[in-house]
């Protein structure tokens, strides 16, 4: 049995990267109380500094 890949919005990958980048939350804090994975969180902060 396969797991199904989730599918993240825009604007929750922003209000995600938000908690890092402006509440001061450490990337585990924030991925572990949002229920998503370290690295997607880190890349998707990434994707938006270089924007």
């Amino acid at each position: 049995m396969t797991k199904q890949r989730r599918v993240f919005s825009a604007e929750f990958k922003r209000e995600a990267a938000d908690l890092v980048l402006k509440q001061n939350y450490s990337f585990i804090e924030a991925s572990r109380s949002l229920g998503i994975g370290e690295s997607a969180l880190r890349r998707w902060v990434g994707q938006l500094q270089q924007e």
